[in-house]
């Protein structure tokens, strides 16, 4: 009780204090006081003085006397600018926002105040200005369905805002830093954008400021603002059914007497935003400002989420498609053709626009719900019907990729503790959407999908202990390596991948089998996954055990004598790498084979496995031991030995002779190799 009497007796005193007579000193005084004391004001306080306009006298005729005069409000607006930086993300701090919806019902006053709120973001060369002027635009776009008496002025500020994209994407692209940089980021701040976008300046990877990240999130609200139905199907429409242009409304007037600060070309800004164009095509002129500012999106999430960074180098894919497709004929208003190319970029940027911001205190309580909408739209959208016309198909696919896109963009940029609750209630019906979509016809909604798999799906499996999404779709991944196609290409790297986190051998048991007894297209891809397998293995940190490596050295050992040829070779060429202790034996025992594909295989095999390790010398050793213990086998075939096996076998020597790191008693050896492989039975 007392703190709101002492609050209403600045008001009071202040506005005896604010009369003509007053020096310009003393005026702006008043009026920092009364800022302070209407901001530090609790909301349902605000909420009253509101109410009895006496309260608020003093800053209503502030208002009205400067917008007479044009003059600066920053007295008025730099308060409220500052007041949205020192009280970011805290509750209840909606008191400039209370403000601004009480003047805006006032049409001399809304016009004074967004005049002079636009000209402050392109006047003051202030980054603390700017960050908070981002926050407090955001705001204003955002809580637009509670602005009273707003509604008929909405699309005016949208486009008076949206004179300041130009500048806030020079910011974006820019990187000013100042209130920006690491040093003055408070710990909260450090970590979320470490935990986003990581913490590095080189090597091409981006880190945002603080104030680029806050003009981002700014430009995609005032942009989707643009999009909402209400505020334009009607005026399209309207547009539409005449060819002749409407009556201009009364023009936005921008240019200020006072501007002194920086020079800005006002004519033209206002000239462009005059309002005879409505709100769906001033979304189509800022085309190219939405491909900008995805592609910067796309820099400071490539590093850290991927998952999400895949998303954004899809849409900006999609808008420069849809730039290419109807962009031609944006100056034919009245064209089938520009409907529906503005009515598309609409509808999906409202999706694409929310799940681009790097800032979304609400997504904690609407990602689950977003996340059934968009499984749900695969699964319609996926939905195959043989009478429908070509057309419908068409339509219905470009959905299918809009919903996986969305999909991508949402699993990307969740948390971990969000994710592992995404994945935990629906992965379950994720494996199963994905598993499907991996055998669509079109590469596009393949890729989409591998990718959630391979980023998503793979690290839940690695990170809790619940694997049952993936254990279902595991028959599912298998059963599409029956088929050389687009999806097998794609289940090839999921299955190695998989394999490869598995804390259990069922996997890899799965595709030794396919490529020991499956048909032909079952051991081609069974190959392919071994060979992604024993990749990343030999990259990755943790070890295969012994008995691993031995199961797969034996399984491509017996594919040196497989009828396709292209699986001999990928054998021939894996297996140098892996231990020589572990295929010397075979592979020298396989060269005498009585089969000529196998002699040949194993021949070659042999010179790749000296090549791979010609730095080892204890493969020469091992090697000697493997012939010797050959030349005493009493059950040595004699085989017949043309020139051309003649030559095969001195290529082993000389190959093993280049080696300038094997010693000159081990070289020594090397006639004893040629001979025991040329003449094993001589040496004998």
């Amino acid at each position: 009780m007392e703190e709101e009497e002492e609050q209403i007796t600045i008001w009071k005193s202040s506005s005896s204090s604010t009369s003509s007579s007053q020096p310009d000193s003393m005026v702006s005084a008043t009026v920092g006081r009364v800022m302070a004391t209407l901001l530090s004001a609790r909301p349902k306080k605000l909420h009253d003085a509101i109410s009895r306009l006496d309260s608020l006298w003093i800053l209503d005729k502030y208002i009205r006397d400067a917008a007479v005069k044009e003059e600066s409000l920053d007295h008025v607006l730099v308060p409220m600018i500052e007041h949205s930086v020192k009280h970011k993300g805290v509750k209840n701090s909606k008191q400039a926002m209370i403000l601004l919806s009480w003047l805006f019902q006032d049409e001399l006053l809304f016009q004074a105040v967004t005049r002079d709120l636009a000209s402050i973001m392109l006047r003051k060369d202030d980054h603390y200005i700017a960050l908070g002027w981002c926050l407090l635009a955001r705001g204003l776009v955002e809580m637009e369905t509670t602005m009273s008496g707003m509604r008929e002025k909405y699309n005016e500020l949208l486009k008076i805002l949206c004179s300041c994209i130009g500048h806030l994407l020079y910011i974006i692209r820019s990187g000013r830093g100042g209130v920006g940089s690491e040093d003055s980021w408070s710990s909260e701040e450090t970590s979320f954008v470490t935990a986003r976008f990581g913490k590095q300046f080189t090597g091409g990877f981006e880190l945002p400021t603080r104030l680029s990240v806050a003009a981002a999130d700014c430009v995609l609200s005032l942009t989707i603002a643009l999009t909402r139905q209400d505020t334009d199907s009607e005026i399209l429409d309207n547009r539409m059914k005449s060819s002749n242009p409407p009556a201009p409304n009364r023009p936005v007037t921008l240019v200020p007497a006072f501007v002194n600060e920086k020079k800005v070309n006002w004519t033209r800004i206002s000239s462009e935003l005059s309002s005879n164009k409505d709100i769906r095509f001033l979304l189509w002129d800022l085309l190219d400002e939405l491909i900008t500012i995805v592609q910067r999106l796309i820099a400071w999430s490539r590093k850290s989420r991927s998952l999400h960074g895949k998303g954004l180098e899809k849409v900006v894919k999609w808008l420069q498609e849809i730039k290419q497709r109807y962009g031609r004929f944006q100056d034919e208003a009245g064209s089938q053709m520009v409907r529906t190319g503005l009515l598309l970029l609409s509808s999906c940027w409202k999706h694409y626009g929310v799940l681009l911001h790097l800032e979304d205190y609400r997504l904690s309580q609407r990602y689950e719900e977003m996340l059934e909408q968009y499984l749900s739209g695969i699964q319609v959208s996926s939905e195959n019907n043989a009478d429908e016309q070509a057309e419908n198909r068409e339509s219905k696919m470009e959905t299918l990729k809009f919903f996986l896109n969305c999909l991508l963009l949402l699993l990307g940029r969740l948390d971990g503790k969000q994710f592992e609750n995404a994945m935990s209630e629906k992965g379950l019906q994720i494996a199963r959407v994905l598993t499907t979509q991996l055998s669509s016809a079109d590469e596009d909604v393949i890729e989409g999908a591998a990718c959630i798999f391979k980023a998503a799906m793979f690290r839940a499996s690695s990170s809790l202990s619940d694997t049952r999404h993936m254990d279902a779709a595991l028959p599912l991944l298998l059963h599409l390596l029956d088929e050389r196609d687009g999806a097998s290409k794609a289940v090839v790297i999921l299955v190695a991948e998989y394999c490869s986190i598995s804390s259990d051998s069922q996997c890899l048991e799965e595709v030794l089998k396919r490529l020991a007894t499956g048909n032909v297209l079952q051991r081609r891809n069974a190959i392919d996954v071994i060979s992604e397998y024993i990749c990343i293995s030999i990259d990755s940190v943790a070890a295969l055990t012994h008995s691993t490596w031995k199961d797969i050295a034996n399984h491509l050992l017996e594919r040196l004598g497989d009828e396709e040829l292209e699986i001999r070779l990928q054998a021939s060429n894996l297996i140098p790498m892996i231990d020589p202790s572990l295929v010397l034996p075979t592979v020298v025992r396989l060269i005498y084979s009585s089969e000529e594909r196998v002699h040949l295989s194993a021949s070659s095999t042999l010179i790749a496995v000296l090549k791979y390790h010609n730095q080892n010398c204890d493969v020469i050793c091992m090697l000697l031991d493997c012939l010797s213990n050959l030349s005493q086998n009493p059950d040595l075939p004699n085989i017949a030995r043309d020139g051309k096996e003649g030559m095969c076998r001195v290529q082993i020597c000389v190959q093993a002779s280049d080696s300038s790191n094997i010693s000159s008693v081990k070289a020594q050896g090397y006639n004893v190799v040629y001979h025991l492989i040329y003449f094993p039975k001589q040496m004998k």
